[in-house]
């Protein structure tokens, strides 16, 4: 099937990229917040109108000049505009142009590819003659649109619709429909299972970084201010293992130090991403050593039932004493995370990531691993006879019921004590030989 044509929101911050964003992919996907610099990084969903699929892509506010962090938003910008079909250029029509919004006009003059001038913000009649002041910027002539209230979006995408890229063709000029093959038959769209990586870890500690190094090349804005990643970006790459999502998330940390709605809504992402992630990989600050909120973070990760890889980073920075230290935290903090990988890396470097992904298809086998209804109750079996439950309780038959993590359903003659439950756990995963994945068990107890 072929790429799905790329539609691209550009403009300078607070313009309203991200409403028109969110109101065309139809839900809140994009942070919004009335002030500028919310978004940072560019983020892409899929949308559809017409019956036409395309990517939308959302990106931060370009401006030409600015600080450290806002040069690598406005690159961020640049590199999404270098791979557009089609480009909105969204101006604030209650303002009218600025030196920013002339400045960036120029740059895109230049550009191949077919660009529409969108005025947001006109809600109402009143607002219609501001509109024509943006011709003098020389793009065309402005779609004037309400991202907020939805006035003039269907419009806008009437127009992003004959502009995209004529659909493939085959041989006799129709339309090639993509779930039919050239013989008629159908063909089989799903390809491998993608599965997912949620790169999770407290603010400032270089998610965006390993993100970036990953995926090998520069997604993700770094900058060394907490709370740089407002969103959850998710980027797709080839591995020996097959396609792989890995997702960079906002940094978490305890709800009374969330101080902005912004930052809120980040963290809820976040913790979306880890829900849905087959695999976390839990990154700590090695110069700060194992924090509380790290384990906080550690637990509520393996509480959603996710196996997580702990990367170390920024190991560069530490001497040979504090690394012992480090390692003794390591031990001692998280030991309630059975049989996880610890690696030792330089995200800004490199140094260690390449040790990761070995890692990442470990825990991913263990993730799905399933094992035969004879093996598990014989491992239950023999656990008993080593250690009876006390006051007479016992597991008459046991299976494994799901995957992702591996679950096990005991039918038991009566409720059995969380202690005890933790000793079949133990006993479950070292008879079984499971890797390094939270185990889940559900017991059902005979009724009297």
């Amino acid at each position: 099937m072929s790429k799905k044509p790329t539609v691209v929101i550009v403009g300078r911050p607070n313009v309203g990229k991200s409403t028109l964003f969110n109101r065309v992919i139809g839900h809140r996907e994009a942070i919004v917040e009335a002030k500028p610099g919310v978004t940072r990084d560019r983020k892409g969903a899929p949308a559809e109108w017409l019956g036409r699929e395309f990517e939308l892509v959302d990106t931060g506010g370009w401006l030409a000049k600015g600080t450290d962090l806002e040069a690598k938003v406005s690159k961020q910008a640049e590199s999404a505009i270098d791979g557009a079909d089609v480009l909105l250029f969204v101006l604030d029509a209650t303002i009218g142009i600025t030196e920013q919004d002339e400045q960036m006009a120029r740059q895109l003059r230049g550009v191949s590819v077919p660009l529409l001038v969108v005025a947001n913000k006109v809600d109402d009649d009143r607002h219609l003659a501001g509109i024509w002041d943006l011709i003098s910027l020389g793009l065309g002539d402005p779609f004037p649109v309400s991202s907020f209230h939805g006035r003039g979006v269907a419009d806008l995408l009437d127009a992003v619709i004959s502009a995209l890229p004529v659909p493939s063709e085959d041989l006799d000029g129709a339309e090639t429909d993509p779930a039919v093959g050239e013989a008629g038959e159908p063909v089989e769209l799903d390809g491998p299972r993608v599965f997912s990586i949620a790169v999770v870890g407290r603010p400032n500690v270089g998610k965006s970084t390993l993100f970036n190094r990953l995926i090998g090349e520069e997604r993700s804005v770094v900058h060394d201010m907490p709370g740089t990643t407002r969103d959850t970006i998710d980027t797709i790459i080839e591995t020996p293992r097959g396609p792989i999502r890995f997702l960079d998330t906002a940094g978490m940390r305890r709800r009374s130090r969330i101080d902005e709605d912004t930052e809120y809504y980040s963290v809820v992402r976040a913790l979306k991403a880890v829900d849905t992630a087959d695999v976390a990989l839990l990154v700590i600050d090695a110069t700060e050593g194992v924090t509380s909120q790290d384990q906080r973070l550690a637990e509520r990760v393996d509480a959603a039932g996710c196996p997580i890889v702990i990367v170390l980073n920024k190991m560069e920075l530490l001497s040979t004493e504090d690394k012992e230290d480090l390692g003794n935290q390591v031990v001692r903090k998280l030991s309630f995370l059975p049989g996880v990988a610890v690696h030792r890396i330089s995200a800004l470097s490199g140094k260690g990531v390449h040790k990761l992904l070995p890692s990442m298809s470990t825990a991913l086998d263990a993730y799905q691993q399933r094992t035969p209804t004879r093996k598990v109750n014989e491992v239950i079996r023999q656990a008993q006879q080593a250690q009876p439950a006390p006051g007479g309780g016992r597991v008459l038959y046991a299976t494994q019921g799901a995957t992702d993590p591996p679950t096990f359903t005991l039918f038991a003659n009566r409720a059995l004590p969380d202690g005890y439950l933790r000793y079949l756990e133990r006993s479950l995963r070292e008879g079984l030989k499971i890797g390094p994945t939270p185990i889940k068990l559900r017991v059902r107890a005979r009724s009297d």
